[in-house]
């Protein structure tokens, strides 16, 4: 029962976020900005481990990969404003990002060690 709890309460996050996005950006901008992700693996793996020391170290680990991650958030508007079609613009922001979690990866091994 807990895994199709887990799905039904997960999609309904990422549905909520994806249906306020379409009637109110900025709504909908906050709700992503959220760690809508990260509170839920955070609760699903207190539920099923209650392992504080692991708990800790994944969101010390979230912290450390949010950062680089920011970096999709540049990219996009600018390769759309640069004239790249969205599926282009999502795509090359999406491989700039994993190239940039590929640079800072031994920085970040290193920070959450």
């Amino acid at each position: 029962m807990l895994p199709f709890l887990k799905i039904l309460i997960s999609a309904g996050v990422i549905l909520a976020a994806s249906e306020t996005a379409k009637r109110n950006v900025l709504l909908g901008a906050l709700l992503c900005a959220l760690p809508l992700t990260s509170l839920l693996t955070l609760s699903w793996t207190w539920v099923e481990t209650s392992d504080a020391a692991r708990i800790t170290a994944l969101s010390h680990s979230i912290l450390a990969y949010t950062i680089p991650s920011l970096v999709f958030f540049l990219f996009l508007p600018w390769a759309m404003r640069a004239g790249l079609s969205f599926w282009p613009a999502l795509l090359a922001a999406a491989i700039g990002t994993a190239g940039v979690y590929r640079l800072c990866d031994p920085l970040i091994a290193r920070w959450t060690a």
